[in-house]
């Protein structure tokens, strides 16, 4: 069942974010419009997405594993591993996170997602309380969400044309599929994945149309300041309502899966939770990178833990630079 509250309405969502920054160009990224709140302060979520695909994530990626094998963190010792100077890998994390690789670790550590943990409560509870109007915001621009019916999901996407294609991002490749009512779709392309399968998977009846210039320009949009952006999520009605909670994280901060639960309105469903936030049909732009476990342990991710903890070490580093 489809959430009744996201029939024919947009919805606001204080947790969505205005922009992450690109990489080596600290470009700033938009923002989304709902009805159900505004965003708070430093409220942003990483669009990052830029026509060049930046030549940087995959040595960042390649650190982040190599340091969660256990390997040593000094600079000499990890670029002796990663096989390029010390020079070279001080530049690459400077251009990619606008910090030092030593820096970015800190980030991603687990020391510091215990910290976060530790104050999740306080951001949250603030979020949920400052509720649809307050006037504190610094940031205006809203996504607008809106589900689909129930009906348009018995219907299986019939009579619904899509536009689709793939581009580069400063994480890796992405696809997007769009619709006249919004973003419908985006993954991230890995070896291996089928990504126009999964699509025609999750909307077997629908005209698929490849666009590879409407999916560039979409692409490219997200990463232009202030840009809306509207977004169109297939979903049950447990599934809106985690990715709503989703959508209300700030920027830079981290919550359990606990803790999401509850702000979901279900406190014991913590498996049934973490499943809704694996089926995020959007990839980062509803932030479910932004959960981790209890322990401090960032966790797996859809599309893989290094590109998770890129993403939350990448928004931690704009936080600090804001």
């Amino acid at each position: 069942m489809i959430h009744p509250g996201f029939r024919g309405a947009a919805r606001r969502f204080p947790g969505v974010g205005q922009g992450m920054w690109y990489p080596g160009r600290r470009r700033a990224l938009p923002v989304r419009k709902n009805r159900v709140a505004r965003r708070p302060a430093g409220t942003q979520t990483g669009h990052m997405t830029t026509s060049d695909h930046h030549p940087h994530y995959e040595l960042v990626a390649r650190a982040i594993a190599s340091l969660a094998a256990g390997a040593d963190a000094s600079l000499a010792e990890l670029s002796r591993r990663l096989g390029v100077s010390e020079f070279h890998l001080q530049r690459v994390f400077g251009e990619w996170a606008g910090v030092s690789p030593k820096r970015f670790m800190q980030f991603i550590s687990k020391e510091r997602a215990l910290a976060a943990l530790r104050s999740e409560n306080d951001v949250l509870g603030a979020t949920f309380a400052a509720g649809l109007s307050s006037p504190g915001r610094l940031h205006d621009l809203m996504v607008t969400c809106e589900g689909v019916t129930p009906g348009e999901a018995r219907a299986f996407g019939a009579g619904l044309r899509i536009r689709h294609g793939a581009h580069a991002t400063a994480l890796g490749a992405a696809f997007i599929g769009l619709t006249e009512r919004g973003i419908c779709h985006l993954r991230f392309v890995d070896e291996g994945s089928d990504p126009l399968t999964e699509l025609r998977e999750e909307w077997p009846e629908a005209t698929l149309v490849a666009d590879p210039a409407a999916a560039r320009e979409a692409l490219d949009a997200l990463a232009r300041p202030r840009a809306p952006m509207r977004l169109w999520l297939k979903g049950t009605n447990f599934q809106i309502k985690v990715w709503e909670a989703l959508l209300r994280i700030p920027e830079g901060d981290l919550v359990s899966y606990g803790r999401l639960a509850a702000a979901a309105g279900r406190p014991t469903a913590v498996r049934a939770v973490a499943s809704a936030v694996a089926a995020n049909p959007v990839a980062w732009l509803v932030p479910c990178h932004r959960v981790i476990r209890s322990s401090g342990v960032l966790g797996q991710y859809r599309w893989g833990p290094e590109r998770k903890a890129a993403l939350i070490g990448w928004e931690a580093a704009r936080r600090e630079a804001a």
